[in-house]
Order: C-alpha cells, then sequence, then structure tokens
C-alpha cells in the first residue's frame, strides 16, 4: 500500500511513479501537489495507492508533518511506512475503510454534488488478471462480493445439512425405547432421529455471516445475510477478532475440498490476520476518488449538524451569491421554554492548528445579516414563517441573539472514532464580536460568533455508518450543547437580568421615553409579554449601574442566568399587593435626608466590618411601609446608640425564599468622632428623617 496526503507539496521525484494515472497540480517550483481524497490502483507499481486527508498533517515549526512527527514524503513507500507505531500502522489500516464508506454515502445521496466523485468499481476475488493485495478495504470488499455472487453456493451447501435430519434411526428406536403394542402392531411414541454430526461447512458459513454483520455494524456496509444461523456477536466476536478466528480457522482449514469453501476460508482468515495476503481482480481504472474533499466534509458536518429542508424556506444560496454551509433551528439561548431561533455555522476542512481568515469570519458575518433580513421579509410581507421564530422584537426594537459558529476538524491523538471531541477550539482565538455600539448585545448589529473543533474520525465514521437514527440523537446532543456553552461564554461577558414593570408603571410607555437609554439592552423573549430580558456588558459598570438605578425604579429587576424560567428569580405578582406603598411613585422626589436602622444586639454588632458593600434585610410586608427610594443612608442601633452610618447608593427589593428582601448597596462609612453616639428612640427597620434621629437634645 502506497500513502499520499491530499495537497501536500511533494518533490516530483519523489512521487512521479506513484502518480501514474492521475492528474496532480504541478506547480513552477516542480512541487506537485494532489487534490484528490480516495483509493486507486496504480498498475505500473501493482500496488493500491491511498491518498488521505489532510487533516492528518499538523504544522510544527513551519514544517507540515503526518501525524505531527513523519515527514510525508518518508511514508510513501511500505519499506518507509516501518517507522510508523502499530498504532499508526493499525490506524491506517482501518481509516481507509470509513474514507471509503463516507464517499460512498455521500455518492448515494442525490442531494450531493455527485460529480466530484469519480469511481470505478472494484475488488472482486477470483478471474483472469489478479494482484495480490493485504488491505483491509480489499478484504472487506472482497467478502461483500463473495456474498453477493454465491448465492447459489449458500443454497446447495444449506440444503445438504439439512438433508436426512428428519429420518427416524429405527436401530436407535427399538433399542433404547418402548413400545405400545395395540392390535399385534407396535407403536413407538417417542421415535429417536438421526443425530446431527458436526458440519464445518455449516461452521464456516456463520463465521463468513458474523464478519459481514460486524462490518455491517461496524462500518455501515448493506447487510444482506440470509440465513437463520445464530452469529458470532457482541464479545464473543471480540474473540474471534483478538486472535482465536484465526486458531480456530486453522483448525478446521482440511476439512474442506471445493474451489468455492477454500476461497471462502482465505477470505475470512484474511479478515483476522491482517498481514494476510489475497489475490483480487485488477483493473487498470480501479478508483473511488473524490475531488475538493472539503464539499465531503462539508455535507458530512450538515448531515450531522444542520436541517435539511432549511427552515422557512430558505435557501443555501443566498441573495447577494453568498453560500452558507448549515442552518437550523433550536432552542434560544435567552429563555429555555418552546421558542426557538436560527443557527447559521460553518464547516472549514484544514490542516491541522490553521488560523481562520478575515475573510472567512466576514462571509459568516454576512450570513447572519442576510438570515435576519429574510426573517424580516417574511413579517414585512404579513406572513409568519413556519417556525414562528421572529428575531426582532416590536416593543423595545431589540432582535435575538443569533448562534454563528464554526466547526473545524481535527484529529483524536489517540485515534479513537468512539470520541466527538467537540469543544472550543484551541487556536489563538475562539470567539468574535462584531458591533456598531458598545454594550448593545439585543442589536441588529451585534454579531456574535464562535469556533469550534470536532474530532474527524467521529464524524466521519458516524456519517459513513449511515445510521439515521445514531445521527440524530447526536444532532440532538450537539445543538443542546451548542446552546449550553454559547451561553456560558455569553454570561462570561455579560450579566443578564429579568425585568417586570411595577404595577404603576405602563411599560410601552417607559420604553418610549427612555428609547436612547435602553435600545439593543432589553428585549422581551419571553411568552409573558410584560417580562423582559436585560444585558448589561461587564466592561461598562459605570453606565450600568447608573442604568439599573434607573430601571430599578419602575421595574423589578433580578439576575436571571440565560436559560432560566424568569418566574423563579422574579417576585409572584401577588406580592405586590402586600408592597405596593413600598413602591416609589414615578417622578417623586424626596428632600429630606433619610435614615433606615437596623437594631441589633452588641454581640451581632460586633460581628460586622464597617468595610461592608452591601447589606440584605429581611422585611415583614404586613407592618412599616416606606418608599425604597428615600433611603438615603443605613444605621446599626446598639442599645438606642450608634457609631456611625453608611451612604446608601442603591436600594431595591428581591424575593428569597418567599421572603421580601430589602437590598441596599452602602459606600463611604461616616463614624461618629466620639465613638458611640446616642440617637433617638425609634422602631426598627423603618425609615427616620437623619435630622430627627440625630437631634435629641
Amino acid at each position: 500500500m502506497r500513502i499520499l496526503i491530499e495537497e501536500y507539496q511533494y518533490n516530483v521525484s519523489d512521487v512521479h511513479d506513484v502518480l501514474y494515472g492521475i492528474d496532480p497540480m504541478e506547480n513552477v517550483e516542480g512541487k506537485v501537489s494532489i487534490h484528490y481524497v480516495g483509493y486507486y490502483y496504480n498498475p505500473l507499481l501493482g500496488d493500491c495507492v491511498f491518498i488521505l486527508p489532510k487533516v492528518l498533517l499538523r504544522d510544527v515549526d513551519g514544517k507540515e508533518l503526518a501525524f505531527g512527527k513523519y515527514q510525508p514524503y518518508d511514508i510513501i513507500n511500505p519499506e518507509g511506512q516501518e517507522k510508523l507505531t502499530k498504532e499508526e500502522r493499525d490506524f491506517l489500516y482501518g481509516f481507509a475503510v470509513w474514507i471509503y464508506r463516507a464517499i460512498v454515502v455521500y455518492k448515494n445521496d442525490k442531494s450531493n454534488d455527485s460529480t466530484i466523485v469519480y469511481q470505478k468499481m472494484i475488488n472482486q476475488v477470483g478471474g483472469s488478471s489478479k494482484r495480490k493485495s493485504n488491505t483491509f478495504l480489499d478484504i472487506l470488499l472482497s467478502l461483500i462480493q463473495f456474498n453477493k455472487d454465491n448465492k447459489s453456493f449458500f443454497f446447495f451447501v444449506l440444503k445438504n445439512l439439512h438433508s436426512g435430519l428428519n429420518k427416524i434411526n429405527w436401530t436407535r428406536t427399538i433399542s433404547t425405547t418402548s413400545a405400545i403394542i395395540q392390535g399385534g402392531d407396535a407403536i413407538y411414541l417417542n421415535p429417536v432421529n438421526k443425530k446431527r454430526k458436526i458440519n464445518f461447512d455449516e461452521e464456516l458459513l456463520v463465521i463468513f455471516f458474523s464478519i459481514l454483520n460486524y462490518i455491517g455494524d461496524t462500518y455501515g456496509f448493506p447487510k444482506e445475510i440470509n440465513c437463520n444461523f445464530d452469529l458470532i456477536k457482541g464479545k464473543q466476536f471480540e474473540k474471534y477478532r483478538n486472535g482465536y478466528g484465526k486458531v480456530r480457522l486453522n483448525q478446521i482449514k482440511y476439512k474442506y475440498f471445493s474451489d468455492k469453501a477454500l476461497l471462502l476460508w482465505k477470505l475470512c482468515y484474511a479478515f483476522f490476520d491482517k498481514s494476510h495476503l489475497i489475490y483480487v481482480n485488477t483493473s487498470q481504472k480501479e478508483y473511488l476518488l473524490v475531488k475538493s474533499f472539503h464539499i465531503v466534509f462539508e455535507a458530512i458536518i450538515d448531515a450531522l449538524v444542520g436541517d435539511n429542508p432549511l427552515p422557512d424556506g430558505m435557501d443555501k444560496k443566498q441573495e447577494d451569491g453568498k453560500i452558507v454551509d448549515h442552518l437550523f433551528t433550536a432552542k434560544s439561548l435567552i429563555n429555555d421554554e418552546s421558542s426557538n431561533t436560527y443557527y447559521i455555522g460553518d464547516s472549514k476542512y484544514y490542516k491541522m492548528g490553521n488560523e481562520l481568515g478575515k475573510e472567512s469570519i466576514y462571509k459568516q458575518y454576512t450570513y447572519a445579516r442576510n438570515v435576519i433580513q429574510w426573517n424580516l421579509d417574511i413579517f414585512n410581507s404579513g406572513r409568519k414563517p413556519e417556525s414562528g421564530i421572529k428575531l426582532r422584537d416590536d416593543e423595545t426594537e431589540g432582535y435575538n441573539i443569533i448562534p454563528n459558529f464554526f466547526i473545524s476538524a481535527t484529529m483524536d491523538e489517540k485515534f479513537r472514532y468512539a470520541i466527538d471531541g467537540i469543544k472550543e477550539t484551541d487556536r489563538k482565538n475562539n470567539r468574535y464580536m462584531s458591533k456598531q455600539f458598545q454594550n448593545r448585545l439585543f442589536d441588529r448589529d451585534t454579531l456574535l460568533l464562535f469556533h469550534y473543533d470536532v474530532n474527524f474520525l467521529f464524524v466521519l465514521s458516524l456519517y459513513a455508518r449511515n445510521n439515521r437514527g445514531e445521527q440524530q440523537q447526536w444532532k440532538e446532543n450537539i445543538r443542546a450543547k451548542f446552546c449550553s456553552e454559547i451561553r456560558n461564554w455569553l454570561q462570561q461577558d455579560f450579566d443578564f437580568y429579568a425585568m417586570r414593570p411595577l404595577p404603576s408603571v405602563n411599560a410601552k410607555e417607559y420604553v418610549e421615553t427612555h428609547f436612547r437609554q435602553v435600545l439593543g439592552k432589553v428585549y422581551t423573549p419571553f411568552e409573558e409579554e410584560n417580562i423582559f430580558s436585560l444585558a448589561l456588558d461587564k466592561k461598562d459598570e459605570k453606565n450600568n449601574e447608573e442604568l439599573l438605578s434607573e430601571l430599578r425604579k419602575n421595574f423589578t429587576v433580578m439576575e436571571c442566568r440565560l436559560g432560566t424560567d424568569p418566574h423563579e428569580v422574579l417576585p409572584k405578582e401577588g406580592v405586590y399587593e402586600h408592597v405596593k406603598d413600598v413602591i416609589p411613585q414615578k417622578g417623586q422626589v424626596y428632600k429630606v435626608e433619610n435614615v433606615f436602622v437596623l437594631a441589633v444586639d452588641r454581640d451581632a454588632y460586633d460581628d460586622y466590618e464597617h468595610n461592608r458593600l452591601s447589606m440584605e434585610i429581611p422585611l415583614d410586608i404586613n407592618k412599616g411601609m416606606f418608599k425604597i427610594d428615600s433611603i438615603d443612608y443605613f444605621m446599626f442601633i446598639v442599645e438606642n446608640a450608634s457609631e456611625g452610618y453608611y451612604r446608601v447608593t442603591n436600594s431595591r427589593l428581591r424575593i428569597k425564599d418567599d421572603k421580601l428582601i430589602l437590598v441596599l448597596s452602602l459606600t463611604d462609612y461616616q463614624s461618629f468622632e466620639f465613638g458611640f453616639r446616642e440617637v433617638a428612640e425609634c422602631e426598627t427597620k423603618t425609615i427616620v428623617s437623619l435630622r430627627d434621629l440625630m437631634n435629641i437634645g
């Protein structure tokens, strides 16, 4: 077997004979590269050539190395491949099968561009022109072809296996069982049939069909098993694969004499013994190649991630001529209810570790803008999309977040096919944001872009097996993972809140009056239209605090992580019936400096420190009503005396464990000059004028 790697720049002298019959791309420096992936037979060398995907290449100190350690030209020929480890050789042995299967699945899908696939059917055991082969792909295809071509052989063997089995063995019946005499006749109630002997033809067929069953389950080859044998499966078959298969076949080797049975024995033995040579038919035009493998990779990712057909009548080819790779609808990032949004993806088939270009990033933003406009056009024309998705909120003129991502291939270092390896890329940049205005997440011009890596071996094998159930399960899992991880990334940069207007506030009027302050920061994604989502960029602390202070005069504002039901953090509607007098009236101004007092005992007071930033105080909603935005100071009182007071920068209410909590943001502790000072007697947890509290003389 000869090995080439897609798009690697080889010296002409290294690959002249290997590329016989293939049209490589040659540059002015005498280098050649192959823009195919697949398999072909080279009659000049009398050997098969595998062209493997460029994801095997990794940049190491400016050099492109296979597996990150071998010069690709060193492993072209079998003698060079001896330097590969056993794990690497075993990997290549099976990897070619997965590539073959993926190309076949791609070609058989009528929605794909089959013009990039070049195929001449290959490998049939026997015939006039033969060549030796020990590639795993040749062995598997030969096994499958034998099954197709020898139906009559199987029927003949099965017929002989069962002939005469129901005949009575009268000698053993008479000698071992009792008869009933009736009317002079002997009647035997339990006649003994002829004993079935061990049949080695049957055992060979069981092994053969067990192999077909295994390669069907593992690699997705079509199964055509027309027999009722108890096949070898699971752990028992793994025992055969791990050595017992060769042992058992050697034990029964000399039981076969027909050409067909001997040929079948050799094929089964070759399957279990990777170094065993078989003879297969050869043709000078034997090949299965695909040009532009990035198109196949795109089809793989789209089958495993995207929607087909695209949602809401969209087309991959957008009106400006740009072609989007993947588009689907899934759970919205903001809430965890039934509402969905669009997800846009672009698959990147690069050599391992390659960075994205600026052009790719810009194009991905353009895809998102086009999708937004498509959705707007649907509503502007008076229609509604089938998905029910509406990106623009008419009340706030905010836009829902559209998750937009790249997904590129990487190789599992242990060559595992069962691990999807999906994670944020370890490249220099894995997150991008394009924006026109600061601190406006819900703005049409704020576009997000994330970058994931996926294990190429996992998606290749999942696609090649063509098991729709497995693919659908992974699709659901990966969409949920995208949603969860993008939420986590956003919450690293933004604080999210749920808001509900106070009973005395008209939310629509408030948004219209304060449109410039809230534009791009608020959005209504929830089923309950009077609940808003608020997103604030953590870097803009000063402006955020001012906005929150203003909003809390008119809304109940509670922190609410993405995906959290806002009803879990907002107080129940009924609580306002108890605290309506606590709610500040719009436009009300207090001219007197007021102090909120809290009485504590000496031991409790000693536990407090005078550098507190906030205070949470449970309130009894059945007594002591007051205006929370009238609080200017906060003071501890111990036995009608106080040591000082804090300035309050913000006061708000929240519900915690179904209890009303007063939350005070504190700053600037002011201590009295001579320690504790007597204050006027007052009820705890009430507001008192600072002047009245201190004027006791």
